[in-house]
């Protein structure tokens, strides 16, 4: 039986706000150096989920052992991952690209997941993980087109890939039941502490505060860094995390639709047809 509507829900509104957060980041780029904007972002993400344990007064970690998993995680899977992203994107590699690179996690995750975790796989997630394969290379190919991406802002998204793939590994084995709102806080405020030294030591900063880099800001440090990354979260709790990780396929599609629908980019038959083999694989992959 294929997914229903109610499975479907958290990785739809995941999909939707970790895929546009590749152009929002774009978007923010162009009007702040790429350090001083993810400080920014990690620092406020960090003091609103700090507000919001508070309040709550959520169930924070009871030994160092504990905290240093939760910032582990979140250096890799917060930390090492938007530094990658938000870089690459600064060397001039488009947003569609990077997510493109970032899709690759899926065979990155499942291998590991396999290798580390024990998880089961089998021909149908093989078969879904190839046509992701080919739905993401269509999507992208439509985007692309013959132009050359400089080699350090491939590398910096490959870094990325890397991050996010063990870091959600990591989240899985030693973190999966932590409090999304005092763990959430530790992985923003870590992040935010292994950005400041490369801002301060290797970038020349610079920032513009007009409308479009606080629109970017607001919707970084809100929708990605505590929405989106809140869902990612609860999805491993619950899935293996070969599975959930299908779902980073649909992330250079989201890129080029919003990209469509906020810069007046074209679609054509070539990215519908990537779509739609992106969805067969992820139902592929989650089928029971």
């Amino acid at each position: 039986m294929l997914l229903s509507m109610k499975t479907l829900a958290l990785p739809i509104v995941f999909i939707f706000l970790y895929g546009s957060g590749f152009v929002f980041t774009a978007f923010g780029l162009e009007n702040s150096s790429p350090m001083a904007f993810l400080a920014l972002r990690f620092f406020i993400a960090f003091f609103i989920l700090l507000i919001i344990a508070s309040v709550l007064r959520v169930q924070w970690p009871n030994t160092l052992l504990e905290f240093v998993h939760i910032s582990t995680a979140g250096l890799l899977t917060v930390g090492v991952f938007s530094i990658g992203v938000f870089l690459s994107i600064s060397f001039g590699i488009s947003a569609s690209l990077s997510a493109l690179i970032i899709a690759l996690q899926p065979i990155v995750v499942t291998f590991l997941a396999v290798k580390l975790l024990g998880e089961k796989f089998n021909m149908k997630i093989l078969i879904g993980l190839l046509l992701g394969i080919l739905g993401v290379a269509f999507v992208v190919s439509s985007k692309v087109g013959g132009s050359s991406s400089q080699i350090l802002g491939i590398v910096f998204s490959i870094i990325a890939l890397l991050g996010l793939s063990f870091g959600n590994i990591y989240q899985k084995k030693y973190c999966s039941k932590m409090n999304l709102y005092s763990g959430g806080a530790i992985q923003t405020l870590s992040s935010t502490i292994l950005v400041v030294p490369i801002l301060l030591f290797f970038e020349d900063i610079n920032i513009t505060f007009n409308g479009d880099f606080l629109i970017a800001l607001v919707y970084m440090s809100v929708g990605v860094s505590i929405g989106a990354l809140s869902l990612l979260y609860v999805m491993i709790e619950k899935g293996e995390v070969s599975k959930v990780s299908s779902v980073f396929y649909m992330m250079p599609v989201c890129a080029a639709l919003i990209s469509y629908f906020l810069f007046d980019i074209d679609i054509d038959i070539t990215m519908f047809i990537g779509i739609f083999a992106v969805l067969v694989g992820i139902l592929l992959i989650n089928k029971k």
